[in-house]
């Protein structure tokens, strides 16, 4: 299937409109109506049209604050304050019913370079009891090479707040020369036993099919970063016993639905970014299939019944640019419990995906006028944006009124 590349003036009524190609499209791009597992894909419902008006969107936009280098959030539980993270370095916690907010001390050194720095930041299933948290970042390995890690810490909020105790307790491996694709997202597990942490094939593409390393693939380790017992490689040893999914090229976002499911939003070539439903011992196929193709124009196979790859259940061309994911399960939208929500960040959007239980449905695409870095849920079931750098506004909204 030759994809002609559209301008940016049709972008936004791209960003939904062209998920449609994943339903209903019989020739060409691969898209069968099978189940995943068997290389298919689900198939999307009906698209809606992106929205580019205030007058359109179902919500209200307050800005609350500005950052400079904004990656990622997460609330406090019981607080409801707010921790951000950005890409130099810094770690803020800002007071919800103030407003004020303050660096947090004990941040380790990170790799600021391209889309390296300190990464994602989630609170830990016993937070409440003794104030873990996780942080992701980049650090220098030898000879000019960096790598993602995850580190553990105990977050004090007394007086000034610090990190007590911070230790790494997983490393991406090998380390590469280079400063892109560290993916470097986290996600709790539902039981509250496992962390799910994604890392990216560091623009080197084989390493995604080489399950002798940790590059390109979901892994899942204990709550102190060992492998988890059980995983699907777990009698190869070494790295391969951390594997949980593989095959991947950058994902960006990484969340739980309700239910139980574990999503992740992945940013494709030119064209082909992802939203996968993350099943264990399942091969995504990067970089021997994509929806899309390689910046060069070279052509890649497109997911086909048959393949052996799992297939996304939703994907955009022209490309969003994913940067992050949430799964709604709040109050204040109750329309759009389940749905997941995507960060765009070329594509200067909030884009909702319906998921019909394990199948993706309606798309919706908002422009925001900015990319956007990060989504999350607030403790009232608001939804939090926050900007990239050079704009790096941290957005509220709420339903609009009537």
């Amino acid at each position: 299937m030759t994809r002609r590349r559209r301008t940016r003036p049709a972008l936004l009524a791209g960003l939904a409109a062209s998920a449609a190609l994943v339903a209903g499209c019989s020739s060409g791009s691969g898209s069968g109506s099978g189940d995943p597992l068997d290389g298919g894909r689900t198939a999307a419902g009906a698209q809606t049209d992106a929205s580019t008006s205030g007058e359109d969107r179902p919500f209200e936009v307050e800005e609350v604050d500005r950052f400079d280098q904004p990656w990622a959030m997460t609330f406090l539980p019981g607080s409801g304050d707010l921790l951000v993270t950005e890409r130099d370095g810094v770690l803020h916690l800002r007071d919800q019913d103030s407003g004020e907010r303050v660096e947090v001390d004990g941040v380790p050194e990170v790799v600021d370079a391209g889309q390296g720095g300190l990464g994602d930041v989630v609170t830990g299933p016993s937070y409440a009891e003794d104030g873990t948290v996780y942080l992701s970042w980049v650090e220098a390995g030898d000879g000019g090479t960096s790598g993602a890690v995850v580190g553990r810490a105990r977050l004090v909020t007394d007086g000034e707040p610090r990190l007590d105790g911070l230790e790494v307790i997983w490393r991406q491996s090998p380390t590469i020369d280079g400063d892109g694709h560290f993916s470097h997202r986290i996600a709790v597990a539902p039981d509250g036993r496992h962390l799910f942490v994604s890392s990216g094939d560091r623009q080197q593409f084989d390493p995604a099919q080489d399950t002798s390393n940790n590059l390109g693939s979901i892994v899942r380790l204990t709550l102190d970063g060992e492998p988890a017992p059980g995983n699907p490689l777990a009698d190869q040893g070494g790295l391969s016993a951390e594997i949980w999914s593989w095959g991947h090229r950058n994902p960006l976002g990484l969340e739980f639905a309700p239910d139980g499911t574990l999503w992740s939003s992945e940013m494709g070539p030119r064209g082909g970014d992802e939203l996968n439903r993350i099943e264990e011992g399942r091969n995504y196929g990067w970089p021997e299939a994509s929806d899309g193709s390689n910046y060069d124009g070279s052509d890649i196979p497109d997911h086909a019944d048959g393949d052996g790859f799992a297939a996304p259940v939703a994907w955009w061309d022209p490309s969003i640019s994913p940067g992050s994911l949430m799964i709604y399960d709040g109050e204040q939208f109750p329309d759009w419990r389940g749905d997941a929500f995507l960060g765009a960040l070329s594509g200067e959007a909030l884009v909702r995906v319906d998921l019909a239980g394990r199948r993706a449905g309606e798309i919706e695409a908002w422009g925001m006028g900015q990319r956007v870095r990060a989504v999350e849920q607030g403790p009232d079931g608001s939804v939090w944006l926050l900007e990239d750098a050079g704009s790096g506004r941290l957005l509220r909204l709420t339903p609009t009124e009537g």
